[in-house]
């Protein structure tokens, strides 16, 4: 299932799952403060969400190695897998945390220009994550924070071409998973970043609306890469989501963070 976070061999037995699930062009280091904070409460587990051409696929091979029931957190890519989790086996799933992702389909433009990317890629004219593609996954005060730059540009490097090219074709046959959103019925987190450009906080605020009693986290200082941007706030809100009881009649809006 990739990476497994814990050094006590009984530890699965004595604390709840979670599984974290990264996005495109990201490995656990996605989830690295999170691992850290999050270890003494939580059976961490990180897929590698590169192994697979198709969504149902890659839903299929995690669920085969995750524990029995889980709380469940994707970002981006991570979250339409999670999604589709949710379809195969929602009685698994704990809790949902939705991080800088969306319920929608791809639209014909996005779609297009995957198919080009996936071309270049076969090419060979493999990138990863440029200069250029920053600004997209990072907001601006980061954009000059070299040692986070750099582990984004490791990870892409780390998932690599044929990573890259199962993850483009996964990400572009995914459903519409709006429908899916107001049969949701486990406590759900919903984080979003102030200056994502890529799943903007209105997506965000979409999917907390359609969710019964989904809570709702839109974080200044991050773009589209949160866990990495602004760690330590998805670290506290994940620990809430872990620890707190929930009333799905009764939502509750965590606001903008500072």
């Amino acid at each position: 299932m990739g990476a497994k976070r814990s050094d006590d061999p009984g530890a699965a037995n004595e604390r709840p799952g979670l599984v974290l699930l990264p996005g495109l062009l990201n490995d656990s280091d996605l989830w690295a403060q999170q691992i850290a904070d999050l270890d003494h409460l939580a059976d961490i587990r990180v897929p590698d969400t590169s192994s697979h051409h198709a969504i149902p696929e890659l839903a299929r091979a995690i669920l085969a190695e995750a524990p029995a029931r889980f709380s469940l957190a994707g970002l981006s890519m991570g979250g339409y897998v999670a999604f589709e989790i949710l379809r195969q086996a929602p009685e698994r799933v704990t809790r949902l945390a939705l991080v800088n992702t969306s319920a929608r389909p791809d639209t014909e433009a996005a779609t297009s220009r995957r198919r080009g990317l996936i071309e270049l890629a076969q090419k060979g004219e493999f990138k990863g994550v440029t200069p250029q593609l920053l600004p997209s996954l990072l907001s601006q005060r980061h954009l000059a924070n070299e040692a986070l730059t750099n582990r984004v540009y490791d990870m892409a490097a780390r998932v690599g071409r044929e990573g890259f090219i199962r993850q483009q074709h996964a990400i572009m046959g995914r459903p519409d998973s709006r429908p899916l959103l107001s049969q949701i019925a486990v406590p759900t987190l919903v984080i979003g970043g102030r200056e994502d450009t890529l799943t903007p906080p209105g997506i965000a605020e979409e999917m907390a609306a359609a969710i019964p009693g989904a809570d709702l986290l839109v974080l200044s200082g991050a773009g589209h890469l949160s866990p990495m941007e602004r760690p330590h706030a998805v670290s506290h809100a994940l620990r809430d989501w872990l620890e707190r009881t929930w009333t799905p009649d009764q939502p509750s809006e965590i606001g903008a963070a500072p």
